[in-house]
């Protein structure tokens, strides 16, 4: 007995719904981020005193900034999380079917890996650090 009772078939039923889920999620960040710029962008700016020019990102801006980084950390996390998810399934049912148990267990090790999630501009040095 070798532990593993894979349904082919119903693997790639799942499959195939995880990734239509996926892209749907997708669409709705790239919606709720376009959405929280402009709500940001609508909060105003403080102006200074010392100069019609200068002026920062209101309170209530810098607070959907803040929002919108740490929100899109979590988004990327999950969409990882999930890509490495359904490729390892999709991956280890393949070997399985052919008979290569060993295959199918380093795929699903390999996918049950933690995702590393880097935001461009936040978390990559600049250039000379």
């Amino acid at each position: 007995m070798t532990g593993w009772d894979i349904d082919p078939v119903g693997v790639r039923g799942v499959l195939e719904t995880s990734g239509t889920h996926g892209k749907n999620l997708s669409e709705a960040g790239s919606a709720m981020q376009g959405n929280l710029e402009e709500a940001a962008s609508a909060a105003g700016m403080i102006t200074s005193q010392y100069g019609p020019y200068t002026s920062t990102v209101g309170v209530v801006g810098a607070a959907l900034g803040e929002f919108l980084q740490q929100w899109s950390r979590d988004l990327l996390y999950i969409a990882e999380r999930a890509s490495k998810s359904l490729s390892g399934a999709a991956e280890a049912t393949g070997h399985y079917v052919e008979g290569d148990l060993t295959l199918a267990a380093n795929a699903q090790r390999e996918a049950a890996k933690e995702p590393k999630v880097e935001l461009p501009g936040v978390d990559t040095p600049a250039k000379g650090q």
